[in-house]
C-alpha cells in the first residue's frame, strides 16, 4: 500500500473511531519507545572506549526522567497552539475577524488565517521566554539548576490556568506570556539553545550523553504528540470547553515538574562551580556513576570549575578570541535550527493542512500523524547518534528537508491558486512530504540542535553561552511565529523555497565548518577547535602557538 493510500485511508476514518484508534496506538507506542530509549542508553559506542569509570544508574535514569518532564511541557505548549487556532469556537470567541475571513469564499487560500493578533497568541510565549531566559541565567548561576526549574514549573502552572480560564484576548495572551516565562526558566536549566539539556549533559556519562540528551527531545516530541491527540479529541466538542481543556491540560505535567524537581539533586559540576564542597561533589558523582572510582572525572570537573570561577565576567570572557568558535557555534546552530521551517510545522500545521483543502478534523488528524513520525524519528536518532556521530545526521537530515521543501513548494505553485481547491491526491502528497520533512528534522536538527551547543561550551562560559543561544533561538522562534502566516499570504508557495534555501546554507555550513563531537568528554572539548582546519585560525592557535603538537595538523 502506498503512502498516499495510507494517508487517504486514515483521513477517511470517522469521528470517535479514529480517535480511539490513535489513542490505542499511542498507548502501545509509549512503552515501546521507553524500552528503546533504555536500550539506546545501554549501547556500547562502536570504536570508542569509556573515558571514565561508571555506568548508567537507576538514579541517573530517574533524575533525567523528572528533568525531561520540562521537555514534555515545552512540546505540549508548542503543539497545542496550532490546534486550538484552527478550532472554530476558539476563533469565533477571540478572533472574529479571522473566523469571518475563513468563511468568506473571496479570501485567498493562502490568507485565510493572516492575522497579527492570532500569531501574537503563539509568538508571545517565545518573546516572554526570551526575556525570562536572560533573568534565569543569573538564577541558575547563583542558585543552581533546580532553582530555575522550580520557578519555571510555577510559571507553567499559573499560565496554563489563566489560558484555560480566559474570557478575553488579554487574559489569553497573558497566560501565554507566563508559559513563556516557564519556558525561559526551564530552558535555562535544561537547554543550550532552544534545547540540549544542560542538566542532562552534566548528569550523563560522556559515552551515553547523546542518547540521554536525545531522550529530552523524545519528551518534547511526546509533548507535541500529546497536544495533537488532545486537540483532535477536543475539537469534537463544539463549544468553548474543547479549547479550554486543550490549553488547561498543561497544568498536569507542570505539577509533576514542580514537585519532582524538589527531589532532584544538583549535578556535581554545579556543586563545584557554586561551592567549595568537593566532598559533596564527590559523593554525588559516586552516586550517579555507581562506582567509588571517580577520581579521573572529578579531577577534570575540578579543573574546569577552577577555570570557571576565575572567569568573573563571563560575558567579557566569551568574547575572547579563544572562545570565538564556541560563541559562533552556540549562536549559529540555534539560528539555523529555527530557519529550517520547523516552526511552520509545529505551530501551524493544522492551518497549513486546512489551507490545502483538508477539513478541521482531517487537518488535526494529519497533525497527529506528523507527531507520531516526529517521536519515532527522535527514537532513531537516540539509537544511532553515538554511533554514527553528529555530522552525518545533520547532513542527511538537511538533504531530506531541502528536497521536501522544494517538492512541497513545487506542488503548491503548480496546483493551488488563490481560489479554488486542490485535489485530495495532491493534498495527501503534501501530507506525506511533510511527514518526510518531519522525519528529517526530528532525527537531526531537532535533537542535535540542542545537543551540540551543550557539548562545546566550557564550564566557565556555559551559563552565558547557553543564555545567548536561548536568546537567539527564542528571538527567531518569535519572529518566524509572528510573521509566518503573513509570509504564507504574501509569498504563497514561495515560503517553502525560502526555508529550503536556508536549509541548503546550513547543510553546507555543517559539511565545511562543524567538527565532530561524538564521544569526547565535555571537559576536554577544546581539542576539536585546535584540530579543525578553520576554527584553529579563528581561535588563534597557529599564531599563539597554544595548540599541543599532538593535535596540530
Amino acid at each position: 500500500m502506498s503512502d498516499v493510500t495510507i494517508a487517504s485511508s486514515l483521513a477517511e476514518i470517522e469521528g470517535q473511531e479514529a480517535y480511539e484508534l490513535l489513542v490505542t496506538a499511542s498507548l502501545h507506542l509509549l512503552p515501546a519507545l521507553t524500552s528503546i530509549f533504555l536500550e539506546a542508553m545501554a549501547l556500547e559506542v562502536a570504536g570508542e572506549c569509556q573515558t571514565y569509570n561508571g555506568r548508567i544508574t537507576s538514579f541517573v535514569i530517574l533524575s533525567c526522567a523528572v528533568a525531561a518532564t520540562g521537555g514534555l511541557l515545552f512540546g505540549y505548549d508548542v503543539g497545542i497552539s496550532g490546534g486550538v487556532t484552527s478550532m472554530e469556537p476558539f476563533l469565533e470567541k477571540f478572533f472574529p475577524d479571522v473566523y469571518t475571513d475563513m468563511k468568506d469564499s473571496n479570501t485567498s487560500n493562502y490568507c485565510l488565517f493572516d492575522s497579527q493578533l492570532l500569531t501574537a497568541f503563539t509568538s508571545s510565549l517565545y518573546i516572554a521566554g526570551l526575556f525570562a531566559s536572560l533573568c534565569a541565567s543569573k538564577v541558575t548561576q547563583a542558585f543552581g539548576r533546580r532553582a530555575s526549574m522550580l520557578l519555571g514549573g510555577a510559571a507553567f502552572i499559573v499560565g496554563a490556568a489563566l489560558g484555560g480560564l480566559a474570557v478575553n484576548v488579554f487574559m489569553l495572551i497573558l497566560g501565554r506570556v507566563l508559559l513563556g516565562v516557564g519556558v525561559g526558566f526551564t530552558n535555562q536549566a535544561y537547554f543550550t539553545g532552544s534545547s540540549a539539556p544542560l542538566y542532562l549533559s552534566e548528569m550523563a556519562p560522556p559515552e551515553h550523553r547523546g542518547a540521554i540528551n536525545n531522550g529530552f527531545d523524545l519528551f518534547v516530541g511526546l509533548g507535541i504528540l500529546s497536544a495533537n491527540l488532545i486537540n483532535y479529541g477536543t475539537q469534537k466538542i463544539h463549544s468553548d470547553l474543547g479549547w479550554r481543556i486543550s490549553i488547561g491540560f498543561a497544568i498536569f505535567p507542570a505539577t509533576i515538574l514542580e514537585f519532582g524537581t524538589l527531589f532532584l539533586p544538583e549535578t556535581p559540576s554545579s556543586i563545584i562551580q557554586r561551592t567549595n564542597s568537593l566532598q559533596k561533589a564527590t559523593e554525588m558523582l559516586r552516586k550517579i556513576r555507581g562506582t567509588d572510582d571517580v577520581h579521573a572525572e572529578l579531577d577534570d570537573m575540578i579543573a574546569a570549575g577552577n577555570v570557571s570561577k576565575a572567569a568573573r565576567r563571563p560575558l567579557l570572557t566569551i568574547m575572547q578570541r579563544k572562545y570565538r568558535p564556541h560563541l559562533l557555534i552556540a549562536i549559529l546552530i540555534p539560528f539555523f535550527k529555527q530557519m529550517t521551517g520547523i516552526t511552520a510545522i509545529t505551530f501551524y500545521s493544522p492551518l497549513i493542512f486546512r489551507t490545502v483543502g483538508l477539513g478541521e478534523s482531517s487537518s488535526l488528524l494529519s497533525t497527529v500523524i506528523t507527531g507520531v513520525i516526529n517521536v519515532g524519528s527522535v527514537v532513531v536518532a537516540m539509537i544511532i547518534v553515538d554511533r554514527v556521530g553528529r555530522r552525518k545526521l545533520f547532513i542527511v537530515g538537511g538533504v531530506l528537508m531541502f528536497v521536501t521543501h522544494l517538492m512541497v513548494g513545487g506542488v503548491l505553485a503548480a496546483q493551488l491558486g488563490d481560489h479554488g481547491g486542490i485535489s485530495k491526491g495532491y493534498a495527501y502528497m503534501i501530507l506525506v512530504l511533510i511527514c518526510v520533512f518531519t522525519a528529517g528534522f526530528a532525527s537531526s536538527w531537532g535533537p542535535l540542535g540542542w545537543l551540540v551547543p551543550s557539548e562545546i561550551l566550557p564550564l566557565e562560559i556555559r551559563s552565558v553561552g547557553q543564555s545567548m543561544g536561548i536568546a537567539v533561538a527564542l528571538l527567531l522562534v518569535s519572529i518566524v511565529g509572528q510573521t509566518l502566516l503573513a509570509m504564507l499570504c504574501h509569498l504563497k508557495s514561495g515560503v517553502f523555497f525560502f526555508f529550503g534555501g536556508w536549509v541548503l546554507i546550513m547543510t553546507v555550513f555543517v559539511i565545511l565548518l562543524l567538527p565532530e563531537t561524538k564521544g569526547l568528554p565535555i571537559e576536554k572539548m577544546d581539542q576539536i577547535w585546535r584540530e579543525h582546519w578553520f576554527w584553529k585560525k579563528v581561535e588563534g592557535v597557529e599564531k599563539e602557538g597554544s595548540a599541543p603538537s599532538a593535535v596540530r595538523d
